[in-house]
């Protein structure tokens, strides 16, 4: 089955093989009744004579007149010329379907055909029957067209989010290891071996859209240790995560530091009584992932500067990955949550 969809999917992206279905196609249809009236090669050579006229005028049409109404958008006019090229055939066909193919063929079964009208007729309908089947795949071409248009749109709005987030988290994360090392030098290699796998994790999957959740789940972990080095001597850090399945979901790299980072940054502030909690479980596909922390009490400590960037680029490529198949709440009261709950993809 996969190998069909693959021919098929070949089939409808090449031009020259949908002409020559068309052709053919058509030429059966509005030939295949009088193909067992057939005695000789001549009335073979009448009866595509014949259809080659009907061909012509679809063509006629749909190069030169359909353009009139698809780009143009002049509805009246691209009916007019039709009706008049229509005539024109009729008069043609019927001449030449008289003198020549109907005297030397297969082709008069009833006195019906002997107007007009009857060819007037034959010429709309082969010509519906062109330009319909012509028109869809023309509409599965743009159709395509406009879908890898619009992954590629948006894989280069991600990268671009990727490119400002990855930055941003550098600078924090520096930051921190700058002022740990500052108040307490003896913790500096331990902590420069967490930033180390920070590092690494971010530079291995900068590249991919997705990596397994639970290299997710381990970068946040050593995140959250670096974080308990700084400041887990006056808060209570808590990480707790739970997956139903083990290797089965994926998710978008660092999708969720940007959450943690602004817990960290503005829970910490105040030295009374604060903490950040971090919940992240699945069951059956659904991500349900939190984080709250404590509000600084004191006017002085809320001083803090925020470019809100990491928050943005988070926000930005979610919409782009998971479109409206996520929600994500954060309510500020007395202490600060992010819930955040989406339906994950599988490896």
């Amino acid at each position: 089955m996969a190998k069909l969809n693959t021919y098929i999917e070949s089939f409808l992206e090449k031009i020259w093989w949908q002409e020559l279905f068309i052709l053919v196609f058509s030429f059966v249809l509005f030939t295949l009744n009088d193909w067992i009236l057939i005695r000789s090669w001549r009335g073979v050579g009448s009866g595509c004579a014949y259809y080659l006229l009907l061909y012509s005028h679809a063509q006629l049409n749909r190069f030169f007149l359909l353009p009139i109404l698809l780009k143009k958008h002049k509805p009246v006019l691209y009916l007019l010329a039709s009706v008049a090229l229509l005539l024109v055939f009729s008069l043609f066909l019927y001449q030449v379907a008289t003198v020549w193919i109907y005297k030397n063929c297969f082709l008069y079964k009833s006195s019906e055909q002997k107007s007009y009208v009857f060819q007037a007729a034959t010429l709309v309908a082969s010509l519906i029957c062109i330009l319909s089947v012509t028109l869809i795949f023309k509409f599965y071409r743009d159709h395509k067209r406009l879908d890898k248009e619009k992954i590629l749109y948006s894989r280069a709005q991600l990268n671009s989010l990727k490119e400002q987030l990855n930055p941003h988290f550098l600078f924090n994360t520096f930051n921190t290891l700058y002022g740990i090392s500052l108040q307490y030098p003896q913790r500096t290699p331990k902590l420069i071996m967490h930033v180390s796998q920070l590092m690494r994790y971010q530079l291995e999957s900068n590249q991919s859209q997705c990596v397994p959740l639970e290299d997710e789940v381990d970068f946040v972990n050593n995140y959250v240790e670096l974080e308990k080095e700084r400041v887990g001597y006056r808060c209570d850090i808590a990480f707790d995560s739970s997956i139903d399945k083990e290797n089965t979901y994926k998710i978008p790299p660092m999708l969720l530091i940007s959450f943690i980072e602004n817990a960290f940054k503005h829970g910490t502030l105040t030295t009374e009584n604060c903490f950040v909690k971090i919940n992240l479980s699945v069951t059956n596909g659904k991500m349900k992932f939190s984080v709250e922390n404590t509000l600084p009490q004191k006017e002085k400590d809320k001083k803090v500067v925020s470019t809100k960037i990491g928050l943005k680029n988070t926000k930005g490529r979610l919409n782009l990955v998971y479109g409206n198949s996520y929600t994500l709440d954060i309510v500020e009261k007395d202490t600060y949550l992010v819930d955040l709950r989406l339906k994950l993809k599988t490896l």
